[in-house]
């Protein structure tokens, strides 16, 4: 019997992101879920061993690579849409719900329940949360990128990016951006190299 989950995951690189914005550089979603699950395995790591937590490493990777699984479906609705109001955010994360089980429902029976649970991950695990910040500092760093590059169409996206991270008060992503955030912003010439 044929499976085309993997068929469909492998599409994730013909999906584009930031649809609404002029890029120096396009990004898809494979490559972005890639970025998203390093950020959210340093953040995941940040959180235990910096600030003594006991959030699973596996699961966060996991939630992170799968993050965006949904939209080999729906494509990715640019952010100003989804969250235009509450009624259409609403029906876009019930959307997004159904993609992710259908999805999951192109799996055998026999591999569902080692991958169904990280394609329709808990929202309300720390794991998750984790991840959302991860998402979200991603797309502050391709902002970054974009405005080294000398692309000022991203500079409103940075600093609502930026103060969004900030206001969700997590101690990850304060460390995150003291310590390695600077560095985003350098050449790699002035990067501490060998």
């Amino acid at each position: 019997m044929r499976h085309d989950f993997y068929a469909y995951m492998d599409r994730m690189k013909y999906i584009k992101r930031w649809q609404l914005m002029r890029s120096t550089r396009e990004e898809n979603i494979m490559e972005h879920s890639q970025s998203v699950a390093l950020l959210s395995h340093a953040l995941v790591t940040i959180h235990n061993d910096v600030f003594g937590g006991k959030a699973d490493v596996l699961k966060t990777v996991l939630y992170a690579m799968y993050h965006e699984t949904s939209e080999v479906l729906t494509g990715d609705l640019p952010t100003p849409i989804k969250y235009y109001n509450n009624s259409i955010h609403g029906a876009y994360k019930e959307l997004e719900k159904s993609a992710c089980e259908k999805m999951a429902g192109m799996l055998p029976e026999e591999m569902q329940k080692g991958i169904a649970p990280f394609v329709l991950a808990d929202e309300s695990s720390v794991e998750y949360r984790l991840v959302k910040a991860a998402d979200r500092l991603a797309a502050y760093i391709k902002c970054a990128e974009e405005l080294r590059s000398g692309n000022s169409e991203f500079i409103k996206a940075k600093k609502s990016i930026e103060e969004d991270l900030h206001a969700r008060n997590m101690p990850e992503v304060e460390y995150f951006f003291e310590h390695f955030v600077p560095s985003f912003e350098l050449s790699l010439d002035e990067l501490e190299g060998f």
